[in-house]
């Protein structure tokens, strides 16, 4: 069983940076996949950037790609979102996900990670 945490959130003025992690409550040396991924309200949970170990490669949204940033740290289980020039349609609860035995293919898709945290709210507005 793994625990996820969000940290970081709240009101950002666009224009801004915004910051996330995210804490497992075990190793992560071995998750395949790691990922962010937001539901806005009114629409359906959708991918915004992964990390696959071993390796470190890492994927992103169209929507978000330029702007942000994802890094792991497994010595301390824990992964970051980055993001530069936040804009109102960036508003949504992000959640951080992991997959264990995660493979290349189903690195964007929801339905293949394992593990979720309980969500943190960004609202992006001045």
């Amino acid at each position: 069983q793994m625990e996820l945490t969000e940290f970081g959130g709240g009101l950002v003025q666009p224009g801004g940076s915004l910051t996330l992690s995210c804490a497992a409550s075990v190793r992560t040396f071995n998750v395949r996949n790691m990922g962010w991924f937001r539901q806005a309200p009114g629409k359906e949970r959708e991918f915004v950037a992964a990390i696959r170990w071993p390796g470190g490669h890492t994927y992103y949204a169209d929507s978000v790609k330029g702007r942000a940033t994802i890094s792991r740290d497994n010595a301390k289980s824990t992964m970051s979102l980055q993001m530069t020039s936040p804009r109102p349609e960036d508003t949504a609860v992000y959640y951080c996900a992991a997959a264990p035995g995660g493979i290349l293919s189903t690195v964007r898709a929801p339905e293949h990670y394992d593990y979720w945290g309980q969500g943190t709210q960004v609202t992006v507005a001045s």
